[in-house]
């Protein structure tokens, strides 16, 4: 077994990191680093639980370090982990800032150690699912895509990740799923023009935003709001032979969350597609792929045995950071800006 140490047990570490690795063949979970040991102990009382970063690192007899920290502390703690010598999975967003991660990158390949970063939505079931018909060409060729994460939360809460300062707002807690399912479908794009805007009262950071990124003819738009009520489309992806628009969010999440209360119903699933044939005007339902976060582990636990590939390299999670900058950049001053990548980034993110 591959020996686990989870470093934060907020939101992203008791919600997907924890029952996650625990549902992994190959990895045990076993030591979880939080201020609120008894939170921990409420849900898995026969686990470690340690104080500080530092003090989980220097455990012995560990292989993997997960960082599900607050954005703003993931390199620092990362870096804790490989002078160490472990292994690491980080949150996403690697970083809040370009030259964090490409830190981050350079102390990774000098201690020739795995880093992954959590990009989740890689295996939701409609992101597979629209990424099986741009592979088989179902639309033809794509002029339109857009994607979505709506929700309806209009009172404020006291939390980081709501907060003013690096790391907090809707567009670093949302925008890199986003970026990140872009770029997995399309690349790099030419520019990038974004408007960030924080319109709730009280708000003390970014509750909407709004990009598009540019393929030559193409737009990619990709959208986050904290006030929308109605159900708008997950996705909505039109080409020359025909349009796939998609409602509801991938389960997943809410799985998850209701495996963590007692006597909690199994969620509904609220989520359906349609195709429709350009040329014939037909519209019928598309089934979907269940997703199956797990993957993550699943890939990560055969690569850290020399048996896979690393399902998140820096090299693409360095690229979405770099996107998300530059869209804050873009709002920012009101124009439209390219991705400041080096040649040789670009390069390393297409292969």
């Amino acid at each position: 077994m591959l020996r686990v140490a989870l470093i934060g047990y907020g939101y992203a570490g008791r919600t997907f990191h924890a029952p996650l690795i625990s549902a992994t063949p190959g990895l045990e979970l076993a030591v979880i680093c939080s201020r609120r040991a008894d939170q921990v102990h409420a849900d898995l009382p026969d686990l470690t639980v340690v104080a500080s970063p530092d003090e989980a690192c220097a455990l012995p007899s560990f292989d993997l370090v997960v960082v599900a920290t607050p954005h703003d502390s993931h390199v620092a703690v990362a870096l804790t982990a490989l002078r160490a010598r472990r292994h690491v999975v980080v949150e996403k967003p690697a970083a809040t800032t370009l030259d964090e991660v490409r830190r981050l990158a350079a102390a990774a390949a000098a201690s020739d150690r795995v880093v992954a970063v959590f990009h989740s939505r890689r295996w939701d079931g409609d992101f597979l699912a629209v990424g099986d018909l741009l592979q088989r060409g179902a639309l033809g060729s794509i002029s339109h895509f857009e994607s979505h994460f709506d929700r309806f939360r209009p009172v404020v809460r006291d939390r980081w990740r709501e907060r003013a300062g690096a790391g907090g707002g809707l567009w670093y807690d949302l925008g890199p799923h986003l970026v990140d399912q872009a770029l997995q479908l399309f690349g790099l794009p030419d520019r990038v023009i974004a408007s960030l805007a924080a319109q709730r009262a009280g708000a003390q950071s970014d509750d909407w935003a709004h990009a598009i990124l540019e393929y030559g003819q193409r737009r990619v738009v990709l959208h986050a709001s904290v006030l929308v009520a109605a159900q708008t489309p997950r996705f909505a992806v039109h080409g020359d032979a025909g349009s796939w628009i998609k409602h509801g969010v991938d389960s997943q999440e809410r799985r998850l969350i209701a495996a963590l209360t007692p006597n909690s119903a199994t969620p509904p699933d609220d989520e359906s597609s349609m195709l429709v044939d350009g040329a014939t005007g037909e519209a019928r339902e598309l089934p979907m792929p269940r997703g199956d976060y797990r993957q993550f582990y699943v890939q990560l636990e055969a690569t850290l045995r020399g048996a896979g590939k690393n399902p998140v390299p820096l090299d693409q999670a360095l690229a979405v950071v770099a996107v998300v900058e530059t869209a804050i950049r873009s709002s920012a001053e009101q124009r439209a800006l390219t991705v400041p990548l080096s040649a040789e980034e670009a390069a390393r993110f297409g292969g």
